[in-house]
């Protein structure tokens, strides 16, 4: 009998988790609360490559990581529709300073850089393309 209850409690916990996980995954958020420092900045030279006139959207990727892809191909759809904004992806094995500085804990993470390289929005997990847009909405300002 009590190894019923545990089983129970246990599988009660599990959901809950999966379903506060799906609906936080890929949702662009604004940075505030706990960890959020208001004046996070990424520079060109943090990247690797240029920010975009107007935006830039910055992906981190890993190489095993199935919705990298699909975050990758979403981000250049929305780069190529929109002029001046760049979508740059990194490798976060590949820059641990930079992912351990914005506090990176998963792949994807989707950052929304203004045009003076502020992160306006971020989302961990695949973000959706009205999502993405939206947010370039924000940062274009």
């Amino acid at each position: 009998m009590t190894g019923l209850v545990v089983a129970c409690a246990v599988l009660a916990a599990a959901t809950v988790f999966g379903l506060v996980r799906r609906r936080r995954d890929g949702v662009l958020r604004e940075r505030t609360g706990r960890g959020a420092v208001p004046a996070d900045r990424v520079a060109a030279a943090d990247l690797g490559a240029e920010l975009g006139e107007r935006a830039t959207l910055v992906q981190f990727s890993s190489a095993f990581c199935a919705p990298c892809r699909a975050t990758r191909r979403v981000l250049g759809e929305v780069a190529e529709m929109v002029d001046g904004v760049a979508h740059v992806e990194l490798d976060a094995e590949e820059h641990l300073d930079l992912v351990r500085r914005l506090n990176v804990l998963r792949t994807p993470t989707v950052l929304v850089l203004d045009a003076a390289g502020n992160i306006v929005r971020r989302a961990a997990g695949q973000p959706r393309k009205a999502d993405v847009i939206a947010a370039l909405g924000v940062a274009i300002q």
